[in-house]
């Protein structure tokens, strides 16, 4: 009889491993499927960490803390509502020489069965003495990249109920796995950021080199402004005064003021720095912004610029300033390549077309065109072919579009000039 129970024992701890193995894979499936949804939100990945964490070892609460110059911040916190509200506004940071501060610096985990039994320098911490009032059992994981602490994760329980060898195992298996997910994370967000501080400085830069043709844009509805305010002035002093040509100078006054608010609203929102925004956008529109504002240096430079663009062009959702960003780049580069031209007509075509996948926009010019050896390279970072170029628009125009799902690139065009196109793919 003894030698059946042995044996089912033994039958039954693959199918526990199995078990395990599944539980581990689905926590570690939770916080990757929560960094693909949220590229530029922490606090979800965070979250998805600790759930998992708690869930994975049947813990009653769980806190996850990063390892910051001022401290331990606590970032995520789950358990009894009491403790969690008196966590987060007592214990928002705590000190590297707290408790838990030496817990992570020993690098190993931490195992206490019975929080109330601790001796020495722990029992007198504050953080312990709040936990124990409502928890008994604790676990405790510093989370290592490379051996440097990055954060550490508590799990505890309700009732004196110590972890067993093989939960403390997935815990520690499954926090490395999640440290590397985190990091991998942090890192990806530390490029965004700075490809999106680079974005704006690009966009302040050929906002500047626009300055000129802008302030004439500008300029013109105020002067015109003026002039019909000036026209509503003599038509008061006739007597009697001509009331029907006043009201038609104001309304005139009131859309020319319209048209300067449109043109700096557009400026001030391709100047301003914000945090990447998706929403359903009209392409078609958001594009007609952006020629609207280069008016001015097309006309001086002596270009003809056609719009070509789809009926129904589709909605795709996407980044409304950032993609504007991509067509000034292009707009403003066309213009550039034609300024030299001396002999035919200097023309910018601007089309958009619906696929099958979604949305393509060209931007053609008839500028002296691209040289075959200067292909390969032309979205390199810091590669230009102008004097004055900083090299970092069409690279950054790039990395918009891959962002977004689709593909920018560009070919020479006959006689001469050059093609850029990209596609963005519907929702």
């Amino acid at each position: 009889m003894n030698e059946g129970i042995h044996a089912e024992g033994t039958a039954s701890e693959p199918q526990d491993r199995v078990t395990e193995l599944i539980e581990q894979q689905t926590a570690i499936s939770e916080v990757l499927r929560a960094i693909a949804s949220s590229p530029h939100d922490m606090q979800p990945i965070f979250d998805a960490i600790l759930d998992s964490a708690t869930r994975l070892c049947r813990a009653d609460m769980g806190s996850l803390r990063l390892f910051e110059e001022s401290g331990l911040r606590l970032v995520a916190v789950r358990g009894d509502p009491f403790v969690v509200s008196q966590t987060r506004s007592s214990f928002p940071v705590l000190d590297k020489e707290s408790f838990l501060g030496r817990l992570a610096t020993s690098r190993s985990p931490t195992h206490i069965p019975d929080l109330t039994a601790l001796e020495g320098d722990h029992r007198d911490d504050l953080w312990v003495t709040a936990a124990k009032a409502r928890y008994r059992t604790a676990l405790f994981l510093p989370l290592l990249k490379d051996n440097e602490i990055v954060g550490v994760i508590s799990i505890g329980r309700k009732q004196v109920q110590p972890f067993t060898d093989k939960q403390i195992s997935l815990f520690r298996d499954f926090a490395a796995q999640a440290t590397i997910a985190l990091e991998i994370t942090r890192r990806e967000r530390q490029y965004r950021e700075a490809l999106m501080a680079l974005a704006h400085a690009n966009r302040v830069a050929t906002m500047g080199q626009l300055t000129a043709s802008i302030a004439h844009e500008i300029k013109q509805p105020i002067t015109a402004a003026r002039t019909y305010a000036a026209a509503a002035l003599r038509f008061l002093d006739k007597s009697p005064p001509d009331v029907a040509e006043v009201r038609e100078a104001l309304t005139c006054i009131v859309n020319e003021t319209a048209r300067t608010r449109d043109v700096v609203d557009r400026i001030g929102s391709l100047i301003k720095k914000a945090p990447p925004r998706k929403e359903v956008v009209d392409l078609n529109a958001a594009i007609l912004e952006v020629t609207a504002l280069t008016r001015s240096e097309a006309v001086k430079t002596g270009v003809t610029v056609d719009t070509q663009l789809a009926g129904e062009l589709t909605r795709i959702q996407c980044d409304r300033v950032q993609l504007q960003q991509v067509m000034l780049n292009l707009i403003v580069n066309a213009i550039q390549s034609m300024s030299g031209v001396e002999d035919g007509n200097r023309e910018l075509q601007i089309s958009t077309l619906v696929e099958a996948e979604g949305v393509c926009v060209a931007v053609r010019d008839t500028g002296h065109g691209l040289r075959p050896e200067n292909l390969p390279r032309l979205f390199e970072p810091f590669y230009t072919t102008k004097p004055d170029g900083m090299g970092m628009g069409l690279s950054i125009g790039r990395s918009i579009i891959e962002a977004h799902g689709g593909r920018l690139w560009a070919t020479g065009c006959e006689p001469r000039g050059a093609l850029f196109q990209f596609t963005i793919p519907a929702d």
